[in-house]
This record gives structure tokens, C-alpha cells and sequence, in this order.
């Protein structure tokens, strides 16, 4: 069976900045960031042996959820200059090594993933995506599963209820719950991640615990 491998550049990125000292080079200009996700494309591809590859960055501007809540990702602050300087010198570098590169406008890196994975599913062809984030485990079903570099991690189904405590197909009902401070998207006030596993155990779905709210 084909195999196609979908990195989560985004999330790599700032990933690679914060994980690696403060590498520069002979000009003095910053390229931690961009050895490491260099570094981790080679790994990847090496460990993997895919048959199709891309590499999937979010594009500037705004997207349909900040339509949808104007407070999401309020709370983040601006990128670090230092790595808003790497950001171009990656593309390049990646482009370079023979990875098609997607940004797609007026949606995230995760999106495009998604699309991706499933209509990959479709063809028959089986889906590895590398990410740090934890969204993207709602994807994850026979045909899909996610490996993770910088912790060696590798979740199947099997894989993300061990973690989660619930299965994929209810990963979106779960952070529903739990809410998410990252993204600056609240969840049900007093419900942590033990009462969002023990509710959807008990009632299966977000809508059969609002249900049974009373």
C-alpha cells in the first residue's frame, strides 16, 4: 500500500526555536529553527520511506475561526523576531530539498492536513502525519496515524486512547470540554480532562452528555 507522510511544519517550527540553543551563522543571523526542522524532514523521510510528501505551513492572515470567535489565539504574542527571520530562509531550504511546500490562505496547517489525510484515505493510500498537536489525533483511524519526532511518540487509535483516555472519533467533543489556553478557546467552566474522559465514557458524545445535563 502507498504511503503518503504530512508534516505539521507550523507546529515544528516554533518547536525547533525553542528546543534548540541560539545557532547562528557567520552573519550573525539566527538558524536554530531551521536546522531543526531541516534535521527532522531527513529523519522523517529516512525512518519512513514514503511515497508522497508534503510539507504543510500555515499562511499569514487570518482564517474563517477568527470569523467564526475574534478571541481566538488573542492571547498569543507576536512571533519572536528571531524567528520571523527564519521563516523565509526554511521555505527556501525545504522547496530546496524537494518537498512540496502548502499554504493555503484562509486556513491553518491543520486543515489542509485533514483534507489531505482523508482524501488520501479514499485513493487507498495510508497516511502518516508528523505533528506535535494534539488536534490533529481526531484524524487518527486505521488508515491515518501520527508520529511525533521530538518525543518519539507514535499514536494509533490504540495509542490515543492510551493518552486521551477517550477514542479518536471523540477527541473534538473532549476538547469541547477541556477547552484549550493555547488557542484561547474556553471549555465547560470546572471540567478538567478527568471529567471529560469519565462524561464521554459514560454517555459517548458531547450531545448525549448536554442530554443528560440536568
Amino acid at each position: 500500500m502507498k504511503t503518503l507522510l504530512l508534516v505539521d511544519g507550523s507546529s515544528y517550527l516554533y518547536r525547533a526555536f525553542h528546543a534548540l540553543p541560539d545557532l547562528r551563522n557567520r552573519n550573525n543571523e539566527p538558524t536554530g529553527a531551521v536546522k531543526g526542522v531541516l534535521s527532522m524532514l531527513q529523519k522523517l523521510r529516512k525512518e519512513t520511506s514514503p511515497d508522497y510528501i508534503a510539507c504543510v505551513f500555515d499562511a499569514k492572515g487570518k482564517t474563517f475561526r477568527d470569523d467564526w470567535y475574534p478571541q481566538y489565539k488573542a492571547n498569543r504574542p507576536p512571533m519572536p523576531e528571531d524567528l520571523v527571520k527564519q521563516i523565509e530562509p526554511l521555505h527556501d531550504s525545504i522547496r530546496a530539498m524537494g518537498w512540496p511546500l502548502l499554504m493555503i490562505e484562509g486556513v491553518e496547517a491543520d486543515d489542509v492536513i485533514g483534507t489531505l489525510a482523508k482524501q488520501a484515505e479514499t485513493l487507498g493510500v495510508q497516511t502518516i502525519v508528523s505533528t506535535g498537536d494534539k488536534d490533529i489525533t481526531q484524524l487518527v483511524n486505521p488508515a491515518v496515524r501520527l508520529v511525533n519526532t521530538m518525543s518519539n511518540e507514535n499514536l494509533d487509535e490504540k495509542g490515543v486512547e492510551e493518552k486521551f483516555g477517550v477514542k479518536p472519533e471523540q477527541i473534538v467533543d473532549y476538547l469541547t470540554l477541556i477547552g484549550d489556553s493555547v488557542d484561547n478557546v474556553p471549555g465547560v467552566q470546572k471540567v478538567g480532562p478527568k471529567t471529560a474522559v469519565k462524561w464521554l465514557k459514560q454517555y459517548g458524545t458531547l450531545d448525549q452528555v448536554v442530554a443528560r445535563a440536568a
